[in-house]
């Protein structure tokens, strides 16, 4: 049983470790604070809870106020392509300043950025590379490597597809040949590895591993991909012990997430085969949603978005969006409509009750639209917009397309309405971006920059 004070101690303890810690594990340590396990149940420890329980908020918005807002994880803290901080109404006259350059080797894995460093993934000849940058001057700071065979069996790129994590101590990645690893975020020493492919059996997939690691409570939570029982697992975060492991799904190339919902914690996976629910802690399986395409060829990409005990997926090859309730071990669907808003690739952005998004395949020139998130009823609809990424910052769009420019524009469901725009980097630019402290980093196939927004 733990003290009200033990717990807040913690807090104060990751503060200084990590602001990002914190925003992960503060659900967590709150409920700590006000319950204690008592015979397996929770029950409350006392009038001084509330008391503690608003100093922990304070310290939270303390570490906030000291820290800005870092971008530790793909999609940002929240993973879901949220921005805390504001975009400018317009640019400088002389442009957007590019504060540095860098050159990168293959791959598609997103920057992430996290007290003061930008942390790398990609690969150069027949390394993969992790590598970490001073935030505003793209100094190196270390660089790890380790032997990846991975070819691509279409040709593409065959360096990393999946974003690093940042937890604590600790940076995570998952190469395109299956190798999960945690390294030491001060000096880039490799803490530990699994080889998933080696020990899970997990098959190649169409282009590779592309699960972005998910830190939660000390898990490491991954869709593998593996037969027997090892479809999605989670990891010790400190050395890589297997957890746990649950069904037999193939993996698929969206990045999960964790939310907590009627007040316990959930773990969403969107396989090959469809979303599935787990116990975070436990593996135990709440529910399974099937949700793939007729088509052998095809993949589901887009992350859940959660909002409230909502979950909205979208997926191309003829799936299209679905938005399902959670209550409990069960699963409503409110609607499903291929009409409303397709994924292909990139995430969508919810704010204010609509949901922001690429609709249509890539390949093919995609729309952009917005759709109302509880009907899936089109807004508007913006043709021929080309493929690209989408974050939102305030009350703002910010959209990456796949030639380098950059557009902001208002989030407003009544029509597509660009503010400014520049050009960034030349093309192709598939990357996810990140968004930290006021300052943008994007990438191409050769080049990562970083871009003053204050």
């Amino acid at each position: 049983m733990r003290s009200g004070q033990a717990a807040l101690h913690e807090a104060g303890h990751l503060c200084n470790d990590s602001f990002i810690v914190l925003r992960h594990d503060f659900t967590v340590i709150a409920r700590r604070v006000v319950e204690t396990t008592v015979g397996g149940k929770f029950r409350p420890v006392g009038p001084g809870a509330h008391r503690i329980t608003a100093i922990l908020i304070f310290l939270l918005l303390t570490c906030q106020a000291a820290h800005g807002q870092d971008w530790p994880q793909f999609l940002g803290p929240g993973r879901n392509g949220v921005y805390a901080g504001q975009l400018p109404a317009a640019w400088p006259k002389a442009g957007i300043e590019v504060l540095w350059k860098v050159d990168v080797g293959q791959g598609f894995s997103a920057p992430v950025v996290a007290r003061g460093r930008v942390i790398l993934f990609h690969r150069r000849e027949k390394q993969a590379i992790v590598e970490a940058l001073e935030e505003d001057t793209g100094k190196r700071i270390w660089s790890a490597g380790y032997p990846t065979d991975y070819r691509d069996d279409f040709g593409f790129d065959e360096g990393p597809r999946a974003a690093p994590a940042v937890a604590g101590e600790r940076i995570y990645t998952f190469g395109a040949e299956g190798v999960l690893q945690a390294l030491d975020f001060s000096t880039g020493k490799r803490l530990w590895s699994v080889d998933t492919r080696q020990k899970f059996d997990a098959p190649k997939g169409f282009f590779g591993a592309a699960c972005s690691p998910l830190v939660d409570d000390g898990r490491v939570l991954m869709n593998i991909g593996g037969p027997n029982g090892a479809g999605i697992g989670a990891f010790d975060a400190a050395t890589g012990k297997v957890l746990w492991t649950a069904t037999n799904d193939e993996a698929g190339y969206s990045a999960p997430v964790v939310a907590t919902i009627g007040g316990a914690r959930h773990a969403l996976f969107w396989t090959r085969a469809g979303l599935v629910d787990a116990d975070p802690a436990t593996g135990k399986v709440r529910f399974q949603f099937p949700r793939r395409s007729r088509s052998h060829a095809s993949v589901n990409a887009a992350a859940p978005l959660v909002v409230g005990d909502l979950v909205f997926l979208s997926a191309s090859y003829g799936v299209g969006a679905t938005l399902l309730q959670i209550d409990g071990a069960s699963v409503k669907q409110l609607w499903d409509s291929d009409d409303a808003l397709s994924n292909h690739y990139a995430s969508s952005v919810y704010h204010d009750g609509y949901v922001y998004g690429y609709h249509g395949r890539q390949e093919f020139g995609q729309s952009l639209r917005a759709i109302e998130l509880k009907t899936g009823k089109v807004q508007w609809n913006f043709d021929h917009f080309g493929a690209g990424t989408v974050t939102l910052a305030g009350d703002k769009l910010m959209l990456i397309r796949e030639d380098g420019e950059l557009i902001v524009a208002l989030a407003t469901p009544k029509e597509f309405r660009p503010i400014s725009r520049a050009q960034l980097l030349p093309a192709t630019v598939r990357s996810y971006p990140a968004l930290a402290n006021g300052k943008l980093y994007v990438r191409n196939e050769r080049t990562q920059a970083c871009f003053d927004l204050r």
